[in-house]
């Protein structure tokens, strides 16, 4: 089963996809966080994830690039956290894959989906503020919308969480 998750900053989302992922059934409950550890920024940021996890029997594997090729243990709980790090580090890291980026992220979430029970996949809400941007930043929001687009589609459940309530928009009860 693939849930997509996607909600503002500080919505409570990715505290929801931890819920999900807890309470999935699944012996294995792997954590695959997106966020490349630059900067003391991210470092410290990076540490506060993990505090926030421990005790609660996730496996992390770090994965910035070639979601493709990450081997899970079959019949496992997947958590991937976040497609806005993972758009950004397949379309400006050396190792991305540049302009096939959202081509990238989703055959690595048909990845994880051939290996895993459940697949859950946390992302934000970038499309709601009427800016116009830079050719840059719009080439990363276009990688966004191509993979959210695939995401509904694909997912047999989709939710948006609203200071911190979860909205079914796709499958499952709506709210």
């Amino acid at each position: 089963m693939l849930t997509m998750i996607i909600g503002g900053a500080g919505s409570g989302k990715s505290q929801y996809g931890e819920e999900l992922l807890q309470n999935c059934g699944c012996e294995r409950k792997i954590y695959i966080a997106t966020m490349l550890p630059t900067g003391e920024e991210g470092q410290q940021r990076i540490l506060r994830h993990r505090a926030q996890r421990a005790g609660k029997g996730f496996e992390t594997i770090e994965c910035f690039t070639s979601l493709e090729k990450l081997r899970l243990p079959a019949g496992c709980g997947a958590l991937l956290e976040c497609v806005g790090n993972l758009a950004a580090n397949e379309l400006y890291f050396p190792q991305g894959a540049g302009n096939l980026a959202a081509e990238a992220i989703t055959t690595g979430v048909e990845n994880l989906c051939r290996q895993a029970k459940e697949v859950i996949v946390v992302t934000n809400d970038v499309f709601s503020d009427g800016v116009d941007y830079d050719e840059g930043t719009e080439a990363y929001l276009r990688v966004r919308s191509q993979v959210h687009a695939w995401l509904a589609r694909r997912a047999d459940q989709v939710a948006e969480v609203v200071c911190g309530i979860p909205i079914i928009h796709k499958g499952g009860e709506k709210q």
